[in-house]
């Protein structure tokens, strides 16, 4: 009988800790996550978000001229997917740890190769990967420390952290042609050649090596995808024989699909106007 309770026992307690695994609370300052792509290269920013909760911030909860780890629990960090300009300062893809230095003034923001170093005692400069000053701005009051990415274009966006009633920022650059390049150059699927061919056909750059990446594409595997992008490549060099001769495969191509491409109407019109 003492066997089998010392079993229910065991198994009881494994149960229970089992469970412990899964528990959780909520934190006063909750994990948060911000992410947006700039062209093809996605910047992210984890963090914690603590509030005001009616106490007084800049100089006091978080002192001026101090190491900061930019919110609660464990270190902000930023992660950059390309290599990326900051306020006109190159910093390589990876991820950062993210602090700051607040001023009443200017506010430094340090960029460092140590991710887990949640104690700004403990900070060693000689981690640092990069450091920018900037000016702090007013705003209105936002309850909860919060990051934001806005003002995007297909090569730039703003990083700002809004915190009581003030926000800071600050400017990223990505050199967008140059990455889907050279990704490109680096590229054996037929289908990341030709998308690479189609970015340089609509956006007019780089056409001599975009006509060879979609006469690439081909080799691997000839379709409507390709054919249609080649056309335009042969219309562009004001080969309209050829440009047509090629629509016309595309078009083949596309009837047998089983769904119609989204586009294949509009190449049709296309193959009409070029006729005329």
């Amino acid at each position: 009988m003492r066997k089998y309770f010392f079993l229910i026992i065991t198994f009881l307690t494994f149960c229970t800790f089992a469970d412990a695994q899964d528990f959780r609370t909520p934190r006063p300052s909750p994990d948060a996550t911000v992410s947006q792509f700039v062209g093809v290269t996605k910047i992210t920013v984890d963090y914690s978000s603590p509030r005001v909760n009616g106490r007084k911030i800049w100089g006091e909860l978080v002192p001026y001229g101090e190491t900061w780890r930019t919110g609660a629990n464990e270190v902000t960090s930023i992660t950059f997917s390309d290599p990326v300009n900051v306020n006109g300062n190159n910093l390589p893809a990876g991820t950062y740890g993210f602090h700051t230095i607040p001023g009443m003034n200017e506010w430094e923001i340090i960029f460092s190769k140590d991710t887990k170093v949640d104690d700004p005692m403990n900070y060693d400069m000689k981690k640092d990967a990069l450091r920018i000053k900037v000016k702090p701005v007013e705003n209105p009051f936002t309850e909860r420390m919060i990051f934001t990415i806005t003002d995007m274009t297909g090569n730039s966006a703003s990083v700002n952290l809004i915190w009581e009633k003030l926000r800071i920022t600050f400017n990223v650059e990505v050199n967008t042609q140059e990455i889907v390049l050279e990704s490109a150059r680096k590229a054996i699927d037929w289908g990341e050649l030709n998308s690479a061919a189609a970015y340089c056909l609509q956006n007019n750059v780089n056409l001599e090596e975009g006509f060879k990446w979609v006469q690439a594409s081909e080799l691997i595997n000839e379709n409507y995808w390709n054919q249609r992008i080649k056309a335009q490549y042969l219309a562009k060099m004001d080969k309209k024989d050829e440009a047509i001769t090629t629509l016309e495969k595309a078009i083949d191509y596309g009837s047998k699909l089983e769904n119609a491409p989204f586009d294949f109407d509009n190449m049709k019109k296309l193959l009409v106007d070029w006729k005329k």
